[in-house]
């Protein structure tokens, strides 16, 4: 049986435990500030990234240029080959296959790097799109007290997107 005593201590304990949990509530009733971003969408609709596309359309459009003119003459020797085959001598057919099979060759290892080159400098345009909206996504955290943004998530609420922000400040920075 308890005494009076050790119910009073007891009774002074929890109070003491309430008083110290009602203290530390309103620290734990403060929210975190949150915030989404779309990087996918600030790469595909933003003013930098739009730049950075038409800058290597200009930068590769020669070479794709000189692919396609390779390609046409290929099919047209191809093609050539193939209706001349019942009239030629076999020294001349087995001379004109790998005249097209040497550019056909060439044509592939010309395309290879050219896809290589283009991805390579994709990349890097992109990098330097991605650096720039990250420097606006940590001025936007600093300026309006964000505890988190998060750029990539399966399900992001539209209340805390803030990529239309982002975007807006990424483009206004562009011009």
């Amino acid at each position: 049986m308890m005494t009076t005593s050790k119910v009073v201590k007891s009774l002074g304990a929890a109070a003491f435990a309430t008083a110290a949990l009602c203290a530390t509530m309103p620290a734990m009733a403060q929210e975190a500030r949150i915030a989404a971003v779309n990087s996918e969408r600030i790469l595909r609709d933003s003013q930098p990234a739009k730049q950075a596309q038409v800058k290597l359309e200009q930068e590769f459009s020669k070479r794709d240029r000189e692919l396609q003119d390779m390609a046409q003459k290929i099919k047209g020797m191809a093609d050539k080959l193939d209706k001349d085959t019942a009239v030629l001598a076999d020294s001349d057919r087995q001379r004109r296959q790998r005249e097209v099979a040497d550019l056909d060759r060439e044509f592939q290892r010309k395309q290879r790097e050219f896809r290589e080159d283009l991805n390579q400098r994709r990349n890097e345009e992109l990098a330097q799109v991605l650096e720039r909206a990250n420097r606006v996504i940590r001025q936007l955290a600093e300026q309006r007290k964000y505890d988190l943004i998060v750029q990539e998530a399966v399900y992001v609420n539209p209340r805390i997107d803030i990529t239309d922000e982002v975007m807006k400040a990424l483009n206004t920075g562009s011009k």
